[in-house]
């Protein structure tokens, strides 16, 4: 008996990606001469440094929101910011006489305050209560260094501001970042990732 079996199947594929929160929620985030500045200064005067040989360094700011039922919401890039002058301070000092906190900057916090970000920040505006959260960290590009930090919610709040700081209560403030309001309630929590990107001069 001679006999032939033929199969044939075909599979389809496509990316599913996490619903972002809708076109007024950037409108509100981005349409603000604060977040205008920062995009200027991260993609217009940040290349011209570092054609004319200066080191530059700035950080960025994302965040989902992950639903009680987990549901994921990717609200993208929340901000570009600079670093502190308490986080240039602390490197200074950390360059004549190291501690272990240097390579702590990775604790996530998360507020309620709505004023634009300040270099002299020292801490988050207003807090939103709930405990810091401890981010991994890791190396996205040898320039680049990220954190990633998921908070959760025990109330209702609109979130309006993070900070990254080198410990679980006070001390250094490297980052803040403030945007249009993520509205969260218990059960909820937000994954914020937030990347440092320093580019040597020369």
């Amino acid at each position: 008996m001679n006999g032939n079996v033929a199969m044939q199947g075909k599979l389809n594929a496509r990316v599913i990606r996490a619903p972002g929160p809708g076109l007024w929620w950037f409108v509100a985030n981005w349409l603000r001469w604060s977040k205008i500045k920062s995009l200027i200064g991260v993609f217009i005067v940040n290349p011209i440094a570092n054609f004319f040989g200066l080191m530059t360094a700035y950080g960025k700011l994302e965040a989902t929101l992950i639903k009680a039922n987990g549901q994921r919401v990717r609200f993208g890039v929340l901000d570009y910011r600079v670093v502190t002058t308490a986080f240039v301070d602390f490197v200074t000092d950390q360059l004549q006489t190291e501690t272990s906190a240097f390579g702590d900057f990775k604790y996530h916090d998360s507020g309620v305050g709505t004023t634009d970000p300040e270099i002299t920040d020292t801490d988050i505006e207003t807090t939103d209560g709930e405990s810091r959260a401890t981010g991994t960290q890791t190396e996205t590009a040898h320039n680049i260094y990220t954190s990633v930090g998921t908070i959760s919610y025990t109330t209702g709040k609109a979130i309006t501001e993070h900070g990254l700081f080198n410990a679980s209560t006070s001390v250094t403030l490297m980052d803040r970042s403030e945007f249009a309001a993520i509205n969260v309630v218990n059960g909820d929590s937000i994954q914020f990732t937030y990347s440092l990107t320093l580019t040597a001069g020369g």
